[in-house]
């Protein structure tokens, strides 16, 4: 691990401000360690060798207080600080990763575990919280006040200086040996980690499944076997930062221990006078300070900075190609036309689509059927900008859609997937998810047009009921009607349905289709489908074969 990652600094603006202001707070600090040694020095030297007495040490002693008190005030403020940055922090990384994961799209998601991503997004960060109030801050501390110390002590004592200026690089140097192993630990926890959080929520979402079919205990058995696996890399990482730890702590203190008898066998000579040989030795202590200070702190960074790694591996992928930025330039209507269109996907062996083309005028219903696998969905992917295409170009009224501004494009576009995603949240809000501002009375318009009104009456709050997790307290046919008032809600020149009556019954069938009817009038529709009641909808019926060139033009 770096002393200080530079994306961390690149990406998040609280970084940079910590270490500007850790940088102020250690040159403060440090300005006050050389004080306080050259006080109670003094003070020491005038009572025990001079004999001075309480009235006259009144003035350094109120001054030594003041410098302790500042050393303190310091100190708090340093805290205060670095746990406001380590909040803002991760909340902009957080977004970061948030929005950079939307810009990937599903395709991208689809290929990695959503259980992994949640737990490094919410735990991992969290480990963060180490590197920034105690290892960042501290870092800076242990450049600067050895520093001091070293260019103070030369001014006093050569010798006392020299043996510091030696040893002190030593701690700094085990500490980078150290690292290497402690780092590989920290990634492999934040591995079984993931590995935890995925079992566990896998567990909980199909926890009707896996008790039908009586797998819950074996389920309950690999967490328990991934949480064992999770303890045992917690106490590795223990048991490095201890005996780390330990190592520094005994160089640190033999350091300061050469220091103390160098000094005091000059003092014993008399080649060394009280009142410097007690400087250095109240000064040669706080050299080694931050650094073992930065010893102990070191493994708090590490989960955090290998959490942070795989964060910016997440960010470093890279967007799907566009001129973000160009707007369409169409009201109420909008033809389609795809031209020589080939998309592969990086698991696949063979391409998705392979050079199709087609066209879709404004106004007109075209019904895509074929076998599974032929590329109905990823045309539909293609055309929210969900994913990439190897060759070939989409236009929208003329202009390529490359070069759109993806989220003002999806204003034009309503899409009904075949199995819409409902939130935890009031009817009335999933609904509203395309127009969050829509007046209730539009939203009522949106559930007559869907067919929802009976699904409605039956419910115990209305449009305010608040829905479980993926729509629980649905059915299938109710869960695609609201997917349908969205469509109507949104009153988008463009639709695009993939499969809308899959996995309905007859009685169902019916009346999504009646709704989706009375949704493609007057608007230019395209509409993945595999059952004859679907492709009865449409004024144009494409047959798509698995990935051959085709043109429908």
């Amino acid at each position: 691990m770096p002393a200080v990652d530079r994306r961390l600094i690149t990406r998040t603006r609280a970084v940079r401000t910590l270490l500007l202001r850790s940088t102020f707070l250690g040159v403060a600090t440090a300005a006050l360690v050389v004080a306080q040694a050259f006080l109670l020095a003094g003070l020491l030297s005038r009572a025990f060798q001079d004999g001075a007495g309480l009235a006259e040490l009144r003035g350094p002693l109120l001054a030594l207080l003041g410098v302790v008190i500042a050393r303190a005030g310091l100190a708090w403020w340093a805290e205060l600080m670095a746990h406001q940055a380590a909040t803002q922090a991760k909340a902009e990384l957080r977004m970061t990763l948030l929005r950079h994961i939307v810009d990937l799209g599903p395709a991208w998601l689809t290929r990695h575990r959503t259980a992994d991503l949640e737990t490094l997004g919410t735990r991992g960060l969290d480990a963060l919280d180490g590197y920034f109030t105690r290892y960042l801050p501290q870092l800076i501390l242990a450049v600067i006040v050895p520093t001091a110390v070293i260019t103070a002590a030369v001014t006093q004592d050569i010798v006392a200086a020299a043996i510091v200026a030696v040893t002190v690089p030593l701690i700094p140097l085990l500490m980078a040996v150290v690292g290497a192993g402690a780092k590989a630990q920290a990634v492999k926890r934040l591995v079984v980690l993931q590995r935890l959080g995925g079992h566990f929520l896998d567990s909980i979402a199909g926890l009707t499944t896996l008790k039908v079919f009586g797998r819950s205990r074996s389920q309950a058995a690999l967490v328990r076997r991934a949480t064992d696996d999770f303890r045992q890399e917690t106490m590795g990482s223990l048991r490095v930062a201890f005996l780390s730890s330990l190592v520094l702590e005994l160089l640190a203190s033999l350091s300061v221990a050469v220091v103390a008898v160098a000094v005091g066998i000059r003092l014993v000579s008399g080649s060394l006078d009280l009142s410097t040989g007690l400087f250095v030795l109240i000064l040669a202590p706080e050299a080694y300070l931050p650094l073992r200070t930065l010893g102990a702190s070191f493994h708090a960074g590490t989960d955090g900075a290998a959490a942070a790694d795989q964060v910016f591996t997440v960010l470093d992928s890279p967007r799907p190609a566009g001129d973000i930025g160009a707007v369409l330039p169409f009201h109420p209507a909008v033809d389609l036309r795809v031209n020589d269109l080939c998309v592969s996907y990086p698991d696949r062996t063979g391409p998705a689509l392979d050079r199709i083309s087609l066209s879709v005028r404004s106004g007109e219903v075209v019904a895509l059927t074929g076998p599974s696998g032929c590329g109905k969905s990823t045309l539909i992917a293609v055309l929210l900008g969900f994913v990439g295409v190897d060759s070939g170009q989409v236009t929208v009224c003329g202009v390529n859609l490359a070069q759109l501004d993806p989220d003002r494009w999806r204003q034009n576009v309503a899409w009904v997937p075949q199995r819409p995603y409902l939130l935890a949240a009031s009817l009335a809000d999933n609904i509203r998810l395309g127009r969050p501002d829509a007046a209730e009375e539009d939203v009522l318009r949106a559930v007559d047009d869907a067919g929802l009104r009976q699904t409605i009456n039956r419910l115990p709050f209305g449009l305010a009921t608040p829905l479980g997790e993926r729509g629980a307290g649905l059915s299938a046919g109710e869960k695609q009607r609201v997917a349908l008032a969205r469509a109507f809600l949104m009153d988008a020149p463009l639709l695009l349905l993939d499969e809308p009556t899959a996995n309905l019954d007859g009685e169902t069938e019916a009346s999504v289709l009646a709704a989706v009817v009375r949704l493609t009038v007057g608007r230019t529709a395209l509409i993945a489908a595999h059952r004859p009641g679907l492709v009865a909808v449409a004024d144009t019926e494409i047959q798509l074969e698995r990935a051959t060139a085709l043109d429908y033009r």
